[in-house]
């Protein structure tokens, strides 16, 4: 296998898990914060609102992107001098595989909670509401952050050896 195509495979994947992490940090130390001050009809249109403006082509790419590129990335560090970056591959791949699990398990169905409970100038109680989606929302995107900047530094790392 030829070095450029590993090192572009592995830059790549890290350009990925960067940006993942990057997205799920942001709402950890700034969007969710934010809002934690915002009232509970706020919190929950603007939610709903991200929930749908971040299904677009760029995030499938990193949010796809990111587990592929290090799955990639992890074939072709198999063989000969390569496989020293292969560790640290495979622990990334594990991290964002938690990180994805997390955000199938918990972080989508209540975004779709959320968005099954109607527009928000309609809700009756707008307080249960937030109360049933903020808390474990946030906790959870503590987990996936954590673990897709854990990812980023395995495979920032595996650029080094």
């Amino acid at each position: 296998m030829p070095d450029t195509l590993r090192t572009v495979a592995l830059l790549a994947a890290v350009i990925t898990s960067g940006l993942i992490a990057g997205l799920f940090y942001a709402f950890a130390c700034a969007v969710m914060p934010g809002l934690r001050r915002a009232a509970d009809r706020t919190l929950v249109d603007a939610m709903q609102r991200i929930n749908v403006a971040i299904l677009n082509g760029w995030f499938a790419l990193t949010f796809a992107g990111a587990p592929v590129l290090t799955a990639v990335t992890a074939a072709l560090h198999l063989g000969g001098d390569a496989r020293r970056a292969l560790p640290w591959a495979g622990a990334a791949l594990l991290f964002h595989c938690a990180a994805l699990a997390v955000t199938f398990a918990v972080n989508i169905p209540l975004n779709n909670a959320l968005d099954a409970a109607g527009a928000p100038d309609r809700l009756a109680d707008p307080r249960l509401v937030r109360d049933r989606f903020e808390a474990t929302w946030v906790r959870w995107n503590l987990v996936r952050a954590a673990a897709s900047a854990a990812a980023f530094g395995c495979l920032a790392w595996a650029l080094l050896v």
